[in-house]
This record gives structure tokens, C-alpha cells and sequence, in this order.
């Protein structure tokens, strides 16, 4: 059973910037792509970005591109989520996900992390 762990979330002001970060517990098959997944306060969870371990392909949702940019260090089985000129509207539980198929559906993705807030103050 693969774990995953996410750190880094915090409380920021808006235009600041925080790095998240998700290590697995191991790798398989099933960890073949991460990504991540945020859920703001009586919203539904929504896609935030994701890329293979190798970093030969990454994908962001149109709200966070060209302000967030995910990174892995395949040494460590962790990859990181840096976020810039974060937004109020940025404000959530940020999760970690892994799977083995390119999708931006959360119900592709078999193996969750337990979730880091961040919270965006205006």
C-alpha cells in the first residue's frame, strides 16, 4: 500500500509564494503519475496540476498556470508543488494523488494523501 505524506502548507499573504511537498512511501505501477488536487470550503475538489515521474510530461489547470509549477526529486520519491503570486482564491486543502493514468479526474487516481491547508490572506 503506497502512503503519501504532503507538507508545506501554511498561511500567506496574497502575492507570496509556498513550496508543498508529497513523499511517497515507495513506487509502483500504481504511482506512475502524480498530481495534484485541491478542495476549497464548500467547493468540489478540482484538479491542480500533474506530471510523471520523470518530468517528460506536466499538465496544469488554466486558474494556476504560470504561477504554479510542479517539480519532482526522484531520489527523495517526493515532488513539490511550487505556488507564486498566490491569490485569495487559491485558499484550500491541497492533496497529493497518485495513479498510473493521465487524467484530470480525481477518481482516476487510486492512492491519496491526507491533505496540507493553505490559506491566502487578501
Amino acid at each position: 500500500q503506497v502512503q503519501l505524506v504532503e507538507s508545506g502548507g501554511g498561511l500567506v499573504q496574497a502575492g507570496g509564494s509556498l513550496r508543498l511537498a508529497c513523499t511517497a512511501s515507495t513506487r509502483t505501477w500504481r504511482t506512475t503519475l502524480m498530481a495534484w488536487f485541491r478542495q476549497a470550503p464548500g467547493r468540489e475538489r478540482e484538479f491542480v496540476a500533474h506530471m510523471t515521474w520523470s518530468g517528460e510530461h506536466t499538465d496544469y489547470a488554466n486558474s494556476v498556470k504560470g504561477r504554479f509549477t510542479v517539480s519532482a526529486d526522484n531520489a527523495k520519491n517526493t515532488i513539490y508543488l511550487q505556488m507564486n503570486t498566490l491569490k485569495p482564491e487559491d485558499t484550500a486543502v491541497y492533496y497529493c494523488a497518485a495513479g498510473s493514468t493521465l487524467s484530470i479526474r480525481g477518481d482516476d487516481y487510486s492512492c491519496w494523501g491526507q491533505g496540507t491547508p493553505v490559506t491566502v490572506s487578501s
